[in-house]
C-alpha cells in the first residue's frame, strides 16, 4: 500500500469493474436467454462469438494504442508548455529574436512536434543514456498521483490529438463493422458450424443481424474508454459502463419475455444499452478536450496505422483461437454448445478482472517511461505482475466455487449443467495462468512494444491452433479445455519472457546503476 500501489489499485479497481460490467451483462443476457431453451441459447452463444471477434479485430489495437499515445501526450505536453513560455518570455526580452511562438497554431504545432519526438525518442535510448537518466522526474510529472492539468495552451481543455484521431478512427471502424456482419452474417454462422437446416441457425441469425446494429456504438465507446484510461480517468468509463449495462438488464425481461420478442428483445435491448454508453461517454469528453483540431495536419493517422497493423495481427490471432474453440463446440452439438458458452462467459469475464490490472500499468507505465523515469517503470511493472498472481488464485477459489455450485442459474437443463461440471476445473484453474497473460500484454502495452507482443502473439497462436484442433477431435469437450489452457500458458510465457530477458525496451535494467538498485 505504498504510492504506487495505492496508484495502481485507484486506476485498476475502477477499470476492472467497468471490463467486467459488460461480461456481465452478457451473462445475465445468457441467464435470460436460457430460461427460452438450450437451442436459443447455443444460437446466441455462437452469435456472441462472431460479434466479439469482429469487436475485437476492430477496436483492440485501437484503444490500446490511444491509452499509450494519450498516457504518452497528456504527460509530455505541460512541460512543452513551460519550456515555450519561457522561450517565448525570453525571446520578448532580447530585441534581436524575432519569433512567432505566442500564436495559439504555432504553440500547437510545437507542443504536437516536440512531444512526437519525445515519444517517439524514449523507447530509443541505449542503456548508457537510459543510466544517466534513471530515476529523474519532472515537475511536471504526468505520472503523479491524482495529477490534474489541462494539458494543452487553451486552458480547462485538453489539445489532444491523439483523442481527436481515436474517434474518427473508431467511428468509421464501428460502420464498416456493422456493414460487415448484417451482410455477412448467415455466412459466418456457417463457418461457425451452424449450417442451413440447423435449429440454432433462425435464433442466431435474428441475433447477430439485430446486434450487430449496435457496432458503432461500441466502437466508438471503447475508443472513447480509451482516451479516459490514458488520461488515468477509469470512473467515468464505469459510470458510463454501468448505466448502460443496468439499462439493458432492465429491459432485457421486457423485451424477451413482455413484448414476446425472444432473442431478437435480447438483442435490441443490447443495442440500446450501447448507445446509451456512447452518449454518456461523449458528453463528458467534450468537457475535456478539444476534439476539433486545429487542422487535418494535428491527426495522427500514419501513426496509428503503422502501430494499429501491428497490433490487428496480434488480436486476430487472440480471437480466432477463441473462436474456433466455439465453432468446435457447436460442432459438438447444441447442448456441448450451451455448456461451453457458460464457461467461456464466465471464463472470460472473471478472466477480464485481470485487465483492470493491466490498464494501470500500462497508463502508469507510458507516462514513466515518456519522463524517462525508471525507477517508477521498474517498480509498477513487478508490483502490477505480484498484484496479477495474487488476483488469479482469488479468482480460481470464487470461480471454481461458484460455477460448480451456481451452474444453475443459467440453465435448467440437466445434460447442460453436467457438461459444465466438467468444465469448472480448467475454468478455474487457469485464472493465475489468464490474469499473469493479461497484465503482461499491459505492462508491454505501457512500454510500446506493440512489435514484440504482435510477432510472439502470431507464434503463440500457430501452435494453439493446432491443439485446439487435434484435442478438440481426440477428447471432444475436454480436449477444448485443454487446448484453452495450453494457449493462456503460451501467452505467459511470451510476455514475461521479454522483461525477464532484458531486451526491447526493457535493456535499460542491464544498466550498472540498475543492477545495482536490484
Amino acid at each position: 500500500m505504498d504510492s504506487i500501489g495505492v496508484e495502481i489499485l485507484r486506476i485498476a479497481f475502477p477499470a476492472a469493474l467497468a471490463l467486467a460490467a459488460d461480461p456481465i451483462a452478457s451473462l445475465i443476457d445468457t441467464a435470460f436467454i436460457g430460461r427460452i431453451g438450450p437451442v436459443e441459447l447455443a444460437a446466441v452463444g455462437v452469435s456472441i462469438a462472431i460479434f466479439n471477434q469482429a469487436s475485437r479485430i476492430t477496436i483492440f489495437p485501437l484503444v490500446s494504442i490511444t491509452t499509450s499515445f494519450v498516457a504518452e501526450e497528456d504527460t509530455l505536453t505541460p512541460q512543452v508548455v513551460e519550456d515555450l513560455e519561457k522561450t517565448s518570455s525570453s525571446g520578448h526580452k532580447n530585441d534581436e529574436t524575432n519569433t512567432d511562438l505566442t500564436t495559439p497554431q504555432n504553440d500547437n504545432l510545437e507542443i504536437r512536434d516536440v512531444a512526437r519526438i519525445n515519444t517517439a525518442d524514449h523507447h530509443t535510448k541505449e542503456p548508457a543514456q537510459a543510466d544517466q537518466e534513471y530515476g529523474s522526474t519532472s515537475s511536471t510529472s504526468g505520472c503523479a498521483i491524482g495529477s490534474s492539468k489541462s494539458g494543452g495552451v487553451e486552458k480547462g481543455k485538453r489539445h489532444i490529438p491523439s483523442a481527436s484521431t481515436a474517434l474518427i478512427l473508431g467511428s468509421m471502424l464501428g460502420l464498416l463493422q456493422a456493414i460487415f456482419l448484417v451482410f455477412g452474417a448467415k455466412t459466418l454462422l456457417g463457418v461457425m458450424g451452424v449450417k442451413p437446416g440447423s435449429p440454432m441457425l433462425n435464433p442466431a441469425l435474428k441475433y447477430l443481424t439485430l446486434r450487430s446494429l449496435g457496432a458503432p456504438a461500441v466502437l466508438l465507446s471503447l475508443a472513447m474508454q480509451g482516451v479516459f484510461r490514458g488520461f488515468k480517468d477509469t470512473k467515468t468509463p464505469l459510470y458510463a459502463t454501468v448505466a448502460g449495462d443496468l439499462t439493458n438488464i432492465i429491459l432485457d425481461p421486457i423485451f424477451i419475455f413482455s413484448l414476446r420478442l425472444g432473442v431478437s428483445g435480447a438483442a435490441i435491448a443490447h443495442v440500446l444499452s450501447q448507445y446509451l454508453i456512447t452518449v454518456i461517454l461523449l458528453w463528458r469528453l467534450m468537457k475535456q478536450v478539444n476534439l476539433l483540431p486545429p487542422s487535418v495536419k494535428d491527426l495522427q493517422f500514419g501513426r496509428f496505422l503503422k502501430n494499429g497493423f501491428l497490433l490487428l495481427a496480434r488480436v486476430i490471432a487472440v480471437t480466432f483461437c477463441v473462436t474456433l474453440s466455439a465453432s468446435m463446440a457447436a460442432r459438438l452439438g447444441s447442448t456441448p454448445m450451451a455448456a461451453f458458452q457458460i464457461c467461456l462467459q464466465v471464463w472470460m469475464t472473471s478472466s477480464l478482472l485481470a485487465d483492470g490490472l493491466a490498464v494501470a500499468g500500462q497508463a502508469i507505465l507510458a507516462c514513466a517511461f515518456a519522463e524517462k523515469d525508471y525507477k517508477k517503470v521498474t517498480a509498477t511493472a513487478t508490483r502490477v505482475l505480484q498484484m496479477s498472481i495474487v488476483l488469479g488464485v482469488g479468482l480460481a477459489v470464487f470461480v471454481g466455487v461458484g460455477l460448480y455450485f451456481g451452474s444453475g442459474i443459467f440453465t435448467k437443463d440437466a445434460k447442460v449443467v453436467h457438461i459444465i461440471s466438467i468444465g469448472v476445473p480448467f475454468v478455474a484453474a487457469t485464472q493465475p495462468i489468464n490474469s499473469l497473460a493479461f497484465v503482461c500484454d499491459g505492462v508491454n502495452f505501457g512500454a510500446s512494444d506493440f512489435a514484440f507482443t504482435a510477432y510472439s502473439m502470431v507464434l503463440v497462436a500457430a501452435g494453439s491452433i493446432t491443439s485446439i484442433v487435434l484435442l478438440s477431435k481426440s477428447n471432444g469437450f475436454i480436449g477444448i479445455w485443454v487446448a484453452l489452457t495450453i494457449y493462456m500458458a503460451l501467452r505467459a510465457i511470451a510476455g514475461v519472457w521479454r522483461m525477464g530477458t532484458a531486451t526491447g525496451p526493457w535493456r535499460y535494467l542491464t544498466s550498472p546503476s540498475m543492477q545495482i538498485q536490484l
